[in-house]
């Protein structure tokens, strides 16, 4: 990390959404991946606790009560670290446990509101599928990668079900918004796909990049929102366009949960469109993936995108932090960033260029020795 000029953690004084439903009076739990602060070989870290959860039990990459689901590797680094309780279990065990934490804590607390987390590992690689799962598949694709990626996916969907159902028995249902997203794009080993001669799971669709890519492959998740009477069914709203950046602002306007004075949101509150009406967004999203050399790339050279990206209304604009490889596209004609129309639209790509280096430089970064 301090390589790389980034902190440890995060910073718990920060405002935090969990935080902020806890001093509303909800119940806060976070079960699941962590991935912001201790675990591997870092034994200092924040507990999940200090920001705002009642519970929490956590993978590798976080500490306090956690799952580790191998002996080796980082795995092991994690547990010697202590901060438990600790315990073992095959990875296709893990979210079972968690949905089975989720049930126990919304019976332990169906009298107040809750707000929870279920940050799942199931189509993170490796995919690892209960023993006999992955033959299920065997009709359907002769890619052993994608049998075992469509086995771990089915038991997904299925633990959701046993959740979503659980809500259902305990009277909830009309009561309760599930929100489910992803993370980033499948991943692009090139070592452990492509020099094999064998397509990764995981479709991008018409979309270029995968993982470790801000083309659209690399961070286009679907946004699935579920809540009887509130959002309608079956609807597809396929012209607004959310950032993970919205869900604090979102969420606490939904609920009516008092948002902290100090907070400076990057995004935007999206209720309407959460509620099901399209919404037109006036405010730009940034990011930046792969600030030096040691930061992964997709296997394809074609999926490799420059390490900086700005969206604005309908233009993409994407560009190194050096000032090199300015990208442009028009998503009004086409979205699968084939054409760069940089050279066509000159003044377009140099203003969005400054404001996304602009941005960049406005970053925090640890100063290292």
């Amino acid at each position: 990390n301090r390589e790389r000029g980034m902190r440890d953690f995060l910073d718990p004084m920060v405002p935090c959404i969990a935080r902020a439903f806890q001093e509303a009076g909800y119940a806060t739990a976070h079960y699941g991946k962590w991935h912001m602060g201790g675990g591997r070989d870092v034994d200092d870290a924040p507990l999940p606790q200090a920001y705002g959860f009642h519970d929490s039990l956590v993978s590798f990459e976080g500490l306090g009560p956690r799952v580790i689901f191998s002996r080796a590797g980082l795995r092991s680094q994690s547990a010697k670290l202590g901060h438990g309780p600790i315990q073992f279990a095959a990875k296709h065990r893990l979210t079972r446990l968690y949905v089975d934490k989720c049930i126990s804590f919304l019976k332990k607390n169906k009298d107040k509101p809750v707000y929870l987390h279920l940050w799942l590992n199931d189509v993170h690689d490796g995919h690892n599928p209960a023993p006999g799962e992955a033959e299920k598949f065997v009709k359907v694709t002769d890619n052993p990668l994608e049998q075992k990626f469509f086995a771990v996916l089915v038991e997904m969907d299925r633990q959701i079900g046993r959740l979503v159902e659980a809500v259902k028995k305990e009277g909830l249902e009309e009561k309760t918004m599930f929100v489910v997203t992803g993370d980033n794009g499948p991943t692009a080993w090139k070592r452990q796909y492509y020099d094999k001669g064998i397509e990764p799971p995981g479709d991008t669709g018409p979309y270029r990049g995968r993982k470790w890519s801000l083309y659209e492959g690399g961070i286009r998740q679907p946004l699935i929102v579920r809540w009887p009477g509130q959002v309608p069914a079956g609807r597809v709203d396929e012209d607004t366009v959310l950032a993970a950046v919205d869900f604090f602002p979102t969420f606490t306007s939904i609920a009516g949960v008092k948002v902290p004075a100090e907070a400076a949101f990057d995004g935007i509150d999206a209720r309407e469109a959460y509620l099901g009406k399209p919404l037109e967004r006036k405010k730009a999203i940034f990011w930046e993936y792969g600030r030096d050399s040691s930061y992964l790339k997709p296997g394809l050279e074609k999926d490799r995108s420059p390490n900086l990206a700005l969206r604005d209304g309908k233009w993409k604009c994407l560009i190194n932090a050096d000032g090199t490889d300015l990208q442009l596209y028009d998503f009004s004609e086409s979205q699968d960033e084939g054409k760069n129309v940089a050279p066509q639209h000159h003044e377009v790509a140099q203003e969005m260029a400054k404001r996304l280096l602009a941005w960049r430089k406005s970053l925090p970064v640890l100063e290292t020795e």
